[in-house]
C-alpha cells in the first residue's frame, strides 16, 4: 500500500467513525480505529485545519470540557470521494487474493472448497 493509500484510509475510517458517532472522545477513536490516541489527535487537527471537520466544545461535568466532532459539507464530500477510492482499492486487493489463493490450490493440485472469504476465514 503506498503511502497516499495509506494516509486515504486512515482519513476514511476518521471520517467513518466521526460521522456515525460524533461524540466520540479521542480515546474512544483511538480504541475504534486501534491507533494510538495521538495519531488520532494529529489527524483530527489536519480535517479541522483541512475543514473536513468541526470541533464544537461541551461540557461534560464541572470540570472537563467534552467535544463534538461534526463533518462539514466539505468533510461529507471528501468522505464519499474517499469511499470510492477505499471500495476501488479494497476490490482489487480481493481480486489479487483471490487469484492467488486460486494459484496456490492449482500448484498444490487441489480445488479451493467454497469462495475465498470462506477460505479466509477458515484459515485464521
Amino acid at each position: 500500500m503506498t503511502d497516499k493509500a495509506f494516509h486515504d484510509d486512515v482519513r476514511f475510517r476518521v471520517l467513518r467513525a466521526v460521522q456515525s458517532n460524533p461524540n466520540l472522545t479521542h480515546k474512544g477513536l483511538a480504541k475504534e480505529l486501534r491507533v494510538s490516541a495521538g495519531s488520532v489527535n494529529y489527524c483530527l487537527r489536519a480535517l479541522v485545519d483541512k475543514g473536513l471537520v468541526k470541533v464544537e466544545n461541551f461540557r461534560t461535568s464541572k470540570n472537563r470540557l467534552g467535544y463534538l466532532y461534526k463533518l462539514t459539507p466539505h468533510g461529507i464530500a471528501e468522505k464519499a470521494a474517499l469511499t470510492g477510492r477505499f471500495l476501488r482499492r479494497k476490490m482489487a486487493e480481493y481480486e489479487a487474493l483471490r487469484a492467488e489463493i486460486e494459484a496456490v490450490s492449482s500448484e498444490a493440485g487441489e480445488e479451493p472448497e467454497g469462495d475465498p472469504e470462506t477460505i479466509a476465514r477458515s484459515a485464521q
